[in-house]
């Protein structure tokens, strides 16, 4: 991880982890999800708001008066919006992106879920679907979300990422593996 977005990362824990407590605190984790999801849907939507939270052109009360009525708008979860406000005047909105992804994983953990990313040469189909994600559910522990692309180059196989770990089953892999063997061999 680069060192800007080892910074950025680092920023957008200590806020995500200030939001969920407070929000735990006053048994409100489903409100604050809905914020979450909200503020997450208009990011993907708005090139406007994408540009609010990056741009070093708009003044710190600019960018609090901006995000502060956009929240109000959304109708945001109270401690998301006063949160956003003061990122605004510390001059950290751009760690927004990063913030919604930390508290998601918060939240899921705190529900006992874990995501795990799987590409595979073709799409899957629904019972393979299934038996995936009942045989990392076993392995894990917890409940697993797989989210699917698909990726041709991998020929065939699945390449699955839960958290830190990484299984690569692809037929790519294991010819690269063969063909790194076979330049030691000569």
């Amino acid at each position: 991880m680069s060192e800007p977005a080892s910074i950025s990362t680092g920023i957008a824990q200590r806020y995500a982890t200030a939001i969920f407590e407070i929000a735990k605190e006053n048994n409100d984790l489903s409100g604050l999800e809905s914020g979450i999801n909200d503020l997450a849907a208009a990011l993907g939507e708005s090139a406007d708001l994408r540009d609010l939270i990056a741009s070093p052109l708009i003044s710190r009360s600019e960018q609090e008066a901006a995000i502060i009525a956009i929240a109000d708008k959304m109708g945001l979860h109270a401690i998301l919006r006063n949160t956003l406000a003061l990122m605004a005047q510390k001059r950290r909105l751009f760690v927004v992106p990063q913030l919604v992804h930390v508290l998601r994983e918060m939240l899921a953990d705190e529900r006992g879920e874990v995501t795990a990313d799987v590409a595979s040469a073709k799409t899957l189909t629904k019972t393979q679907m299934e038996k995936l994600s009942k045989t990392l559910s076993e392995r894990v522990g917890k409940t697993v979300t797989i989210n699917t692309t698909v990726d041709e180059s991998l020929i065939g196989g699945l390449v699955v990422k839960v958290g830190s770990k990484m299984i690569d089953s692809s037929i790519r892999s294991k010819l690269n593996s063969l063909q790194n063997a076979m330049k030691e061999v000569g």
